[in-house]
């Protein structure tokens, strides 16, 4: 069915339920489907059809939340961007999917209207009443006023494979790509993520990651797949703030992403139990190191710690069972249900145990595409062992032990080769995160005369006191000579995606210039 059924039977059954709780407002499940059906009915009166690209431009704020459901409810396709997009990208994304609409707020009206003097109009409105100044801006509709009058169903004849949403790539490489999912993608997608994770319709999940960054989407989505509740903040810059708020609320699930964890697992003044309602807690975008699974089951010793792996073209592929992080915990598990992972060479085909390769992934939450782009959709999708089907080369290399659960080794770009030896950076960051000393690390290759590339490192320490022999001599301990950092260089932080993903390539035009 098509993904905003879910929140129109929600509120059906549980209409006085909270839905969703932000700092400046709590909706319950009959007022979120209230005001996403005026907002899609507003959308449908200004001109926005069935198929229609509308951009989310927002922060984590209710009026987002709302933004995404009115958009499905108007037969159209929604696009979440980051709010730290900067014009130029902007007004690439305008163009390229062609909007038709902007939904955006106050704040962001200058970014907006640098964009739109590059890329021509879009329809626009804005989700907050007023500028700063008092007044709507120019060419620009009132949120609030886009939410009057009594709700219409807008009937558009959409079916379950419309596009549901389009999300654009970072564009760590080139231009951003639009990633395709159709409402059977996501039905699909959430479906398998709330069977492993064991969510409940009483589960209160809190994001602090962006509605842009489908890690942070799918807390939303899932939570109207479940009926359950959603506490959605800005971001993590204040953990004991949002540690209050756990607590307050007595969320239950918590997702991470590394970055979050290392902030966490540099106070010292946290105690084991200290957030007794966490039932759970997911880590994706990277791969945990072991050290630091070990450190937050002693900090959260009540909750679940869910080790997982995905990309955007599918949004998840593997995740660990939490009974098996005593034995692999530098796994990323087995394929999530109702999908299949597994290891193929540069011919395609699949590969024994311990050997490595490319993770190929099939299953209904494939993407369909990057859209208008059919050179990278070819690289991406390719044939899979049934004529009928396409399969995704993710591009990551992984191997399988004996009994199938999965390593991620490094994506295949990200190989270093030095001394006539291939490095995955992966296995170097493993044992530089073992170091009590170190809360972030990086690794990448720096061009060298004689060795081809020479391994760097780039570490951010919780202890001042470490040095750069230091940490050569902890890695000395536990890699292979070819292995070891022969650059380390502190940095106060690592550079990081819009999402919060430590970028190897900003890393990389950070390092100084040998000598």
């Amino acid at each position: 069915m098509r993904f905003e059924q879910f929140l129109i039977d929600n509120a059906a059954a549980h209409a006085a339920k909270t839905a969703l709780i932000t700092d400046r407002k709590r909706l319950r499940y009959d007022e979120f489907d209230r005001l996403s059906s005026q907002l899609a009915a507003s959308l449908s009166r200004n001109g926005v059809k069935r198929n229609d690209r509308v951009l989310v431009f927002m922060d984590n704020c209710w009026e987002a939340a709302v933004s995404i459901f009115a958009v499905l409810k108007a037969g159209a396709t929604f696009s979440p961007i980051n709010s730290s997009t900067k014009a130029d990208k902007l007004a690439y994304i305008i163009g390229d999917c062609e909007a038709a609409a902007i939904l955006t707020q106050a704040k962001l009206m200058p970014v907006v209207g640098d964009a739109r003097a590059l890329a021509g109009d879009a329809m626009l409105f804005v989700a907050s009443t007023a500028a700063p100044n008092g007044q709507v801006p120019a060419g620009a509709t009132a949120f609030d006023t886009c939410l009057e009058g009594e709700p219409q169903p807008v009937v558009h004849g959409g079916i379950d494979v419309d596009l549901a949403m389009l999300i654009y790539t970072s564009g760590s490489t080139g231009r951003p790509k639009g990633v395709m999912m159709t409402h059977r993608n996501i039905d699909a997608a959430s479906g398998s993520i709330t069977t492993y994770l064991r969510n409940q319709h009483d589960d209160i999940i809190l994001n602090v990651l962006p509605l842009a960054f489908d890690y942070g989407l799918y807390q939303l989505l899932m939570a109207v797949r479940l009926g359950a509740t959603l506490v959605l903040e800005k971001s993590f810059a204040f953990p004991h703030a949002i540690f209050e708020r756990i607590r307050e609320e007595g969320v239950t699930g918590f997702p991470l992403v590394p970055t979050m964890a290392a902030m966490i697992l540099q106070m010292r003044d946290l105690e084991p139990g200290f957030l007794p309602s966490l039932r759970y807690l997911s880590n994706t975008a990277a791969a945990l190191p072991p050290a630091h699974i070990a450190r937050l089951r002693e900090l959260f010793p009540g909750a679940r710690l869910y080790s997982m792996y995905g990309l955007t073209e599918c949004k998840r592929c593997t995740y660990l069972p939490p009974e098996e992080l005593d034995r692999r915990p530098g796994s990323v598990g087995i394929a999530i249900p109702n999908t299949e992972a597994f290891v193929v060479d540069d011919e395609g085909k699949r590969v024994p145990p311990g050997v490595p390769g490319e993770l190929v992934i099939r299953g209904p939450h494939v993407m369909q595409g990057y859209w208008r782009n059919d050179a990278s959709t070819e690289r991406m999708l390719r044939p899979g062992p049934h004529p009928w089907e396409k399969v995704l080369y993710t591009g990551d290399l992984f191997q399988a032990d004996a009994e199938g659960f999965l390593y991620f080794v490094g994506r295949k770009d990200d190989i270093i080769k030095t001394r006539g030896e291939k490095v995955a950076p992966k296995e170097v960051e493993t044992v530089l995160h073992s170091h009590p000393g170190i809360a972030e690390a990086v690794v990448l290759g720096v061009p060298d005369p004689v060795l081809g590339h020479a391994i760097a490192a780039l570490v951010v320490r919780s202890d001042q006191t470490l040095s750069d022999k230091d940490i050569i001599r902890h890695c000395s301990r536990h890699l292979e000579d070819f292995m070891v950092p022969k650059v380390v260089e502190f940095r106060i932080e690592l550079p990081k995606t819009d999402t919060g993903k430590v970028s190897r390539r900003l890393a990389a035009e950070t390092m100084e210039p040998a000598e």
